[in-house]
């Protein structure tokens, strides 16, 4: 009574489970996705991660600026404004 019905899927749209019954093309039965163009996923190694979160991390430690830098972006903006108004 065990059938083979082929391989298992889990449409990558539409999440219905099915199997592909052994048809040359897995189609999901309900969204139609023809299975073979589901994204993929590398997988990403620990070493790769870490790299990561540290470059995010450094970058954030870049851009982000301290009260003593605003205060003196303020300062100068403020100078070449009254400049342009002398003029």
């Amino acid at each position: 009574m065990a059938r083979d019905l082929g391989t298992k899927y889990v449409c990558f749209k539409c999440g219905t489970k099915f199997y592909d019954l052994k048809k040359p093309v897995p189609a999901c039965p309900k969204c139609g996705a023809d299975q073979r163009d589901a994204p993929t996923a590398k997988p990403a190694t620990t070493r790769a991660q870490r790299a990561a979160v540290a470059k995010e991390a450094e970058e954030a430690a870049e851009t982000a600026a301290t009260p003593a830098e605003e205060a003196e972006e303020e300062t100068e903006e403020a100078e070449e404004a009254e400049e342009a108004d002398d003029e």
